[in-house]
């Protein structure tokens, strides 16, 4: 009698070889169901209005305002922006670092540094786990441009709301971004320092954090080079910087001015992103 394989139903379904085709039928279902609740219509890109406004948009565009007097008004905005981005990476690493560290698992209730502690003080250190996870779910569930419009509010225009817009959003991304590389990280130098009778500190000190690091630096820069575009976006709520040069040149109907302002962002992200990579290889090495 031939004997039914290992996750087949008497029925002779293949549970395990039909899952591949469920998705793919569930994902185009909630992809066509998406296109339709959110009204996407490709034809509107091409409709009459919309090409003879991209066509009055680009011929608006060209030539871009190079001239010397517009360029050197431009050098604040520049430096402020450059200045927003610092600082709010700044203050982002200062929530996200310790929130992380709480927010990872294994260092704080479970795996190897936990493995011989009392069942009771393990579910004591689940307490600061738990909090920490959902102060950082609640500073990166709310996006910086609202952020930006809060503390508008609370302290005014200018670049300090751009700064704490971006800090404390990208916060709690960053946080969440260092639990998981902590738990993550290989457990073999973990348990062999612990054979050795290493402590969890000097555990966690020799063994998790120069496996982190290199994911640490990486990320935190991939994230600055981010701040830099949004200190772009926050300016059209008047956090300061290149957005909100953008955003009155725009509503002035300058676009050979905002197409200059582009380019000045182009050139920021570009060379951030440069000196992000020499970082990297120094890292790396």
């Amino acid at each position: 009698m031939r004997r039914p394989r290992p996750g087949v139903p008497s029925g002779g379904i293949d549970l395990k070889a039909a899952f591949p085709h469920l998705f793919w039928l569930v994902f185009g279902a909630a992809f066509v169901l998406s296109l339709w609740v959110a009204q996407v219509d490709p034809r509107l890109l091409v409709a009459g209005d919309a090409r003879a406004n991209v066509a009055r948009f680009v011929r608006g565009m060209f030539p871009p305002d190079l001239s010397p007097a517009f360029l050197a008004l431009m050098a604040r905005p520049v430096v402020e922006t450059i200045q927003i981005s610092v600082a709010g990476t700044a203050i982002a690493i200062l929530i996200g670092l310790p929130l992380g560290l709480l927010a990872a698992s294994t260092l704080t209730w479970s795996g190897i540094l936990h493995e011989r502690r009392a069942r009771a003080a393990r579910a004591l250190g689940f307490v600061p786990y738990a909090a920490a996870r959902g102060l950082l779910s609640a500073f990166r569930s709310i996006p910086e441009f609202v952020w930006a419009f809060m503390f508008v509010r609370a302290v005014g225009l200018g670049p300090f709301p751009g700064v704490l817009a971006i800090g404390v959003a990208y916060g709690g991304i960053l946080g969440k971004v260092y639990s998981e590389i902590l738990e993550g990280v290989n457990p073999r130098p973990l348990e062999t320092l612990q054979a050795g009778g290493a402590g969890r500190l000097a555990v966690v000190v020799y063994g998790v954090f120069p496996q982190a690091l290199p994911a640490f630096i990486s990320y935190t820069l991939y994230r600055w080079e981010c701040a830099i575009r949004a200190s772009a976006i926050l300016g059209f709520v008047g956090a300061g910087g290149l957005g909100q040069q953008i955003e009155l040149s725009m509503r002035m109907f300058d676009f050979h001015e905002v197409l200059t302002l582009l380019g000045i962002l182009w050139l920021l992200v570009a060379a951030v992103d440069a000196i992000s990579g020499l970082i990297r290889r120094a890292v790396v090495r």
